[in-house]
């Protein structure tokens, strides 16, 4: 199989990026070391291509009333260039993708949804899509950068012309010129840290990489897809394919919060609803390691040599330096305090569930 590159692909060769297959992505793991890299986000500044995610279009009248059927959370409430998290589900509850929603105006969404699931996604916005409405799938008009990190607004705005202060948290302007060139920013990442992400013509890709590099000096670095993870899991920044599928639902995932059962209706909304009235019977929990070992994905986990659940998202934490982790797991074990067994190689491995475990976010809230 051939394997997809981003237009920035020469620039992570140059950069001496460890290639791999990721989803079908010709990406870098790293360039300097995972560890390294993830010190690096957390202290200064980090430069993530991140264009392997798709963009989805949504436009006409009705386009607004559309997206507040298809995802969980409040659409409503946003105004003109805002931008929401929220879960979109099946009818039993489950979930099809997260993904980003920006609103250009109540005739215009951009949908932001992981690479992964983009064919997935397409026909699922497609398949329930309201009449006289264009849904495209736009991703091959956009190269995508995240630049992360306590400088990462300093190091930008030496090559914007835009007071980068005025877009706050989870907004982004349509139209801003980096080092010449035009691109659509978003006070939005992946890594618990602020930060910004840039949308741009590909054709603009390898001149903008080297144009943010240079600004950023001996302050920033290309972050590879190994840090990206591990700052996300860090920061409790949840993950499709293991902190929610299409068999857990966001109130299981701890995402409740994105799920607004007391407005407009939405596709799994009945689902979600009972849900909630009968109390889940799987719920996320955090935990940390007390005995040597690390909690990996899909490790089960027990309770006095019982099943109750499985870890999905598990590593060591390079800023907090612990190994922590998160299960979904029988909601009657599911106490702060409580010890369970993560089973490492068929081996019980003492673990203590816990609260406010993980990294605080650092994001600009405006």
């Amino acid at each position: 199989m051939t394997l997809k590159k981003t237009p920035l692909y020469a620039m992570h060769k140059k950069y001496h990026g460890k290639m791999v297959d990721f989803g079908g992505w010709d990406l870098p793991i790293q360039y300097e070391g995972i560890i390294k890299e993830h010190h690096q986000v957390r202290l200064k500044t980090g430069l993530f291509d991140v264009s392997h995610m798709e963009e989805i279009e949504v436009k006409g009248e009705k386009a607004e009333d559309f997206v507040q059927h298809l995802i969980t959370n409040n659409v409503r409430k946003l105004v003109n260039n805002q931008v929401q998290y929220s879960p979109m589900c099946y009818p039993n509850g489950g979930v099809v993708d997260d993904l980003l929603a920006y609103k250009y105006s109540t005739a215009h969404y951009l949908l932001v949804v992981n690479a992964s699931n983009t064919t997935k996604d397409y026909d699922w916005i497609v398949q329930n899509a309201f009449e006289g409405l264009k849904i495209k799938n736009v991703s091959a008009d956009y190269v995508q950068l995240a630049v992360q990190g306590p400088q990462a607004q300093e190091i930008l705005q030496t090559i914007c012309d835009i007071d980068l202060d005025s877009i706050k948290y989870y907004y982004f302007l349509p139209e801003v010129h980096l080092a010449g060139k035009k691109c659509m920013i978003s006070r939005t990442g992946y890594t618990g840290e602020d930060g910004m992400e840039i949308y741009f013509a590909p054709e603009q890709a390898e001149y903008l990489w080297e144009a943010i590099l240079k600004a950023g000096g001996e302050n920033i670095t290309p972050i590879g897809l190994g840090a990206r993870d591990s700052l996300r899991f860090e920061a409790k920044l949840p993950l499709y394919g293991q902190e929610m599928d299409a068999d857990i639902s966001p109130l299981e995932a701890g995402l409740g919060f994105f799920v607004k059962l007391d407005g407009d209706d939405f596709i799994g909304r009945e689902a979600l609803l009972q849900q909630k009235a009968n109390k889940p019977a799987r719920v996320q929990v955090e935990f940390q390691m007390l005995g040597r070992g690390i909690a990996r994905p899909h490790y089960e986990v027990e309770k006095d040599g019982q099943k109750i659940g499985w870890v999905s998202s598990g590593a060591y934490a390079p800023t907090l330096d612990k190994n922590i982790g998160l299960a979904l797991i029988d909601q009657k074990y599911a106490e702060v305090g409580g010890e369970i067994d993560i089973m490492i190689r068929n081996k019980p491995v003492k673990a203590e569930i816990g609260k406010g475990l993980f990294y605080k976010k650092k994001t600009k809230q405006g």
